[in-house]
C-alpha cells in the first residue's frame, strides 16, 4: 500500500525532530529573553556606573553625529 498520511499523524516536526514552536510560543520566548537581557544590562550599569557612563556618553556621541 502507497504510504498515506496518517489521520492521527504526529505534530510536523524539524529536520532535527523536534516539534515545530507556534508563533505564540516562539514570540514569549523571545519576550522574556528581551526581558532578562534588559533586566543584565541594568544590572550591569549599576554594577560598573563608569562603564555605564562612558557607553552613555559614546551613545550619545553617535546620535549627534548620526545624519538623517
Amino acid at each position: 500500500m502507497p504510504d498515506l498520511p496518517e489521520r492521527d499523524a504526529p505534530e510536523p516536526t524539524e529536520p532535527s525532530g523536534a516539534p515545530r514552536e507556534t508563533d505564540t510560543e516562539r514570540r514569549r520566548r523571545r519576550d522574556r529573553f528581551l526581558r532578562e537581557l534588559a533586566e543584565a544590562r541594568e544590572l550591569r550599569d549599576r554594577v560598573q556606573p563608569r562603564r555605564a557612563k562612558s557607553a552613555r556618553l559614546r551613545h550619545a556621541m553617535r546620535m549627534r553625529t548620526f545624519r538623517w
